[in-house]
């Protein structure tokens, strides 16, 4: 049997608030709008144009993370497509494809900035992480820059 994948990549910034649910059994159901954006130009026009494309998200069994996924916020989301169907309100048979997340990593956002936040799927406990460090933070540190190794020291210091 051939080898296959099923894998998404996307950047983008939040188009609403994460909504968090719960299943009859409990489980966590957390969903979100993620969009992205391309940049052409035109060949007839010469004009820059852009497209927008939104997609649905879904992260399960991850209940707090609805206050840290807000709109406008950038997030990085790695899972994979999947289909399915519902009953509509009249009994018509709806599709959706959505994104099942598998990771959730806060970028940043309009404003306030990222605090680097990691959140995986499939039962595994969230990670916060420091965007660009990689190092895992300590629960309730400061992500504004501050490091615990170098005290007094913020990220406006660095020279690149």
């Amino acid at each position: 049997m051939a080898r296959s994948v099923n894998k998404v990549i996307l950047i983008g910034n939040l188009g609403r608030d994460a909504e968090t649910r719960f299943t009859p059994q409990g489980v966590a159901v957390t969903q979100f709008s993620v969009a992205t954006s391309r940049r052409w130009k035109d060949q007839q026009t010469g004009d820059w144009k852009e497209a927008t494309t939104w997609n649905n998200v879904v992260l399960w069994r991850q209940e707090n993370v609805g206050t840290y996924l807000l709109k406008g916020k950038q997030v990085y989301v790695e899972g994979r497509l999947e289909t399915r169907s519902y009953d509509d309100k009249d009994g018509n048979k709806k599709y959706t494809t959505e994104v099942v997340a598998e990771e959730v990593i806060l970028l940043g956002g309009r404003g306030e900035g990222g605090g680097g936040e990691e959140f995986q799927g499939g039962g595994m406990q969230s990670a916060p992480r420091r965007a660009g460090g990689g190092r895992p933070m300590q629960q309730g540190a400061p992500s504004g820059g501050h490091d615990d190794f170098a005290p007094g020291i913020t990220d406006d210091d660095v020279p690149f």
